[in-house]
């Protein structure tokens, strides 16, 4: 059977609407009203992605998050209605692969799901292993690992997409839209900025000095380019 999309909403009347919703589209959905609950189904089985409202009455979103994030290597879409940028960083820090603000469109809601789920399955499907720094650092496109000096790095998905996208192209300085673009495969008002969320979390697993970095620069007023050396 195929693995469920776990809704975490306290809210019935909107469980119940996107439930509908994203059976019509073909998904499995698993509910919980409550972290505990939460917790409880994706221990019993992992989930295919989870939409997770952040005002939950027994637990933070922000919480949970990070708690089901230890539990699987899963997309999770954030449900909310805190709608400002800074939150929306916020968010995406805590490594959020999506970031819905509500009142929303529970047809857009499933598209959204069908979009991090494609570009999870893309991003597994990379061809390329890469190995950097007389392999010090080892990206793995098929098992979606990284290592750093043999040690295995605890990566998001889409950390690892944007390391991925940076990394294939070492030295091309990318802009922070070519790299929600090209990383990420969407272009959303806003979603530029979350980008800076991402670096910053892969910087602080991939570099030695995270105030000197030396595998990721910053280009200022550009973006972003990759300076490891590629082994051959």
């Amino acid at each position: 059977m195929n693995r469920p999309v776990l809704l975490i909403e306290d809210d019935k009347k909107i469980a119940k609407v996107v439930k509908v919703y994203l059976e019509g589209g073909g998904y499995r959905v698993v509910y919980a009203e409550n972290g505990k609950d939460a917790i409880a189904s994706a221990s019993k089985e992992i989930p295919l992605v989870a939409i997770l409202d952040l005002m939950l009455p027994d637990t933070t979103g922000e919480e949970l998050c990070q708690e089901l994030k230890e539990m699987g290597d899963f997309p999770i879409i954030m449900l909310t209605s805190k709608s400002s940028e800074e939150e929306r960083i916020a968010g995406f820090a805590l490594g959020a692969d999506d970031y819905v603000v509500k009142p929303f469109s529970p047809r857009e809601l499933v598209y959204r799901v069908k979009a991090v789920l494609k570009r999870a399955e893309k991003g597994e499907s990379s061809a390329a292993s890469l190995s950097f720094n007389h392999g010090i650092l080892f990206i793995d496109g098929h098992t979606y690992e990284v290592k750093k000096n043999g040690a295995l790095l605890d990566l998001t998905p889409t950390e690892f997409k944007v390391l991925y996208t940076l990394s294939s192209y070492p030295g091309k300085v990318f802009t922070r839209e070519e790299l929600v673009d090209k990383a990420l495969g969407y272009k959303f008002e806003g979603y530029e900025r979350s980008i800076d969320a991402h670096i910053k979390n892969i910087r602080r697993k991939i570099e030695d000095d995270t105030k000197n970095p030396s595998l990721i620069l910053t280009v200022y007023g550009v973006g972003y380019r990759f300076s490891g050396k590629r082994d051959d």
